[in-house]
């Protein structure tokens, strides 16, 4: 697998491969026929599904059916009595994962009549062995803000410029401004929607002293840490794992204002540890599927995996370019199976640009999820980011976000790192804040609005997809209502109407040039300017807030492109 892990300090660990006494645990997926005789029933789904599982369901019209139905105990414990270890289980696919340090066991497993098959998932000599996974792969930076200096005022009002977007912050984002407001998702922040409600499942290899860092202390306080789960060594304290998972989970839940405030600081998370980082095996897929499924079953609306799966430690067990095909991987098609269960699955594309790989891994090859790239502080290609199409030919990634020099938690506070490992959980984050927005909506609507919003949208490449997203439109898009094209309709979307505190501008675009906009009262006094905001080819959204300095009355915004304006009248409540 490419993606980045980084680890501030050496942990050496004894392999989970090998029991306590030194003797080498085989692991096999052992594969059932059928769920006949369960002591469930369609009938029933409480007893396997909670209400808040069931009830995502019902909001997307999505029946439960056999596959949710949970792998037959019988067949479990028959296994289990032979002495042999059951370390998860996959109702989706039917089969349990076990270890054992006999296989000769296996010819027992093999004669029972509800057994389809026995594979090994793991396949190591009986020596010890350390990780070969580049952990390290692009080394960690330090962030070294870039400043703003275009700077504009309303009544004596600072506004800071950056691109195409306005905005007096109404949170101090610190080091982390750069990251949401490339997405324009300050916005969504600033109108009361930061994650509130909505569960976000987060598959990754452990979350080091996330337990212990301020910069979730108020996750913890508002017991927005639902609950954790090691899925390769049940039982295990995933505060004591990898910090890949801390870091990634930053992005999203950081609340300390003045360093960092993450995409979704009031979602609801929780932290599943389904990747061993110290080696490489295709047990790591069955772990994401029983991760997956556990997400389902307790009512997840989003899963972020930061994870992706190319080649193993024992290479005959290796996946080709082939592969990537949205249908041939466990693990891809387990994100497809999520995305039918109505969970919002967003996954990394890889850091494999410029490999000899250079393709996005399983499961962002999944159809139906939103498989994130990453670009740099200007909004270009980051040279490390995997890149698309999948082997059948279809558009991956599917859009983009800043993963070359992301802001970051870590063990010694806040500092930036590389990867599309960060680049998902900031896309993951936003589109909570958005769904909230929009409950009734299905996560293959959010999907489409964030897609059809992103600023390559009418000319997606290899490289990033459809662009990056813009919130705001997709918002926009969403509600229902149309964005007018600038150049045809020669008008904008301006809205709240009548407005308090925010305004936010939209429009389509023909072709790329640079914009003004004014706002004026009736008097014909202007109030406003900015001149040279980008315009791109595609939705372009403006937001200005803190407008509250404005009394109350009518006023004049004012569009101007090339030899074009176009106003509209608003109201000052």
């Amino acid at each position: 697998m490419k993606r980045i892990i980084f680890l501030f300090s050496l942990l050496i660990t004894v392999y989970s491969g090998f029991s306590q006494s030194g003797a080498f645990m085989y692991k096999y997926r052992i594969s059932f026929k059928d769920k006949n005789n369960s002591s469930y029933s369609l009938l029933n789904p409480s007893a396997f599904l909670t209400q808040k599982a069931l009830n995502r369901r019902q909001n997307q019209g999505i029946p439960v059916n056999q596959l949710d139905i949970p792998v037959n105990s019988f067949y479990i414990d028959s296994i289990s009595n032979l002495g042999i270890n059951v370390i998860n289980q996959s109702r989706w696919f039917n089969s349990i994962i076990v270890s054992m340090a006999d296989t000769a066991i296996l010819s027992t497993v093999r004669s029972f009549g509800f057994v389809k098959s026995a594979d090994l998932v793991i396949s190591l000599s009986k020596k010890k062995k350390t990780s070969n996974k580049n952990i390290n792969e692009i080394k960690n930076i330090y962030f070294n803000p870039q400043q703003l200096n275009n700077k504009y005022t309303v009544n004596n009002r600072e506004f800071v410029e950056n691109e195409d977007y306005v905005t007096l912050k109404s949170m101090d984002y610190g080091q982390a401004f750069l990251q949401i407001n490339m997405l324009q998702g300050i916005s969504l922040h600033n109108q009361g929607f930061m994650g509130q409600g909505m569960s976000i499942a987060v598959l990754d290899a452990g979350f080091y002293q996330v337990d212990a860092m301020n910069v979730f202390d108020s996750l913890w306080l508002n017991g927005q840490i639902l609950g954790t789960r090691d899925f390769v060594m049940p039982g295990n304290n995933v505060f004591n794992e990898a910090t890949h998972g801390m870091m990634v989970l930053s992005t999203m839940g950081a609340n300390l204002p003045g360093q960092m405030i993450g995409t979704a600081p009031k979602a609801d998370y929780w932290l599943l540890r389904t990747e061993d980082a110290t080696s490489e095996n295709l047990i790591e897929e069955d772990n994401w599927a029983a991760g997956a499924e556990f997400a389902d079953s307790i009512g997840a609306d989003i899963i972020n995996s930061s994870l992706g799966y190319t080649t193993f430690d024992d290479q005959s067990m290796s996946h080709s370019y082939s592969d990537m095909d949205g249908r041939t991987t466990r693990v891809t098609q387990a994100a497809t199976i999520a995305a039918r269960k109505g969970i919002l699955v967003v996954n990394s594309a890889g850091n494999s640009g410029g490999s000899w790989w250079n393709y996005i891994g399983a499961p962002a090859d999944a159809d139906s999820i939103i498989t994130v790239g990453a670009v740099n502080n200007m909004g270009n290609y980051a040279a490390f980011s995997s890149i698309g199409p999948t082997y059948d030919n279809r558009i991956k990634p599917t859009v983009a976000a800043l993963g070359e020099g992301s802001v970051i938690a870590t063990g010694g506070g806040v500092s930036a790192g590389n990867g599309t490992s960060f680049a998902s959980p900031i896309i993951c984050g936003m589109t909570a804040c958005l769904w909230q927005a929009f409950p009734q909506k299905t996560n293959q609507d959010i999907i489409d609005a964030i897609r059809m919003s992103s600023s390559q949208y009418y000319a997606p490449d290899s490289l990033l997809g459809n662009g990056i997203p813009n919130f705001p439109v997709a918002a926009i898009l969403l509600s229902g209502n149309n964005i007018y094209n600038f150049d045809k309709d020669n008008s904008f979307n301006v809205f709240p109407n009548p407005f308090n505190d925010v305004l936010y501008i939209a429009y389509n675009s023909l072709d790329s040039q640079n914009v003004r906009v004014e706002i004026f009262n009736l008097k014909g006094e202007r109030l406003f300017l900015v001149n040279d905001l980008p315009r791109h080819q595609g939705y372009n959204s403006i937001t200005i807030n803190n407008l509250s300095v404005l009394t109350t009355g009518i006023y004049i915004v004012r569009i101007t492109s090339g030899n074009k304006t176009s106003t509209q009248k608003v109201l000052k409540q």
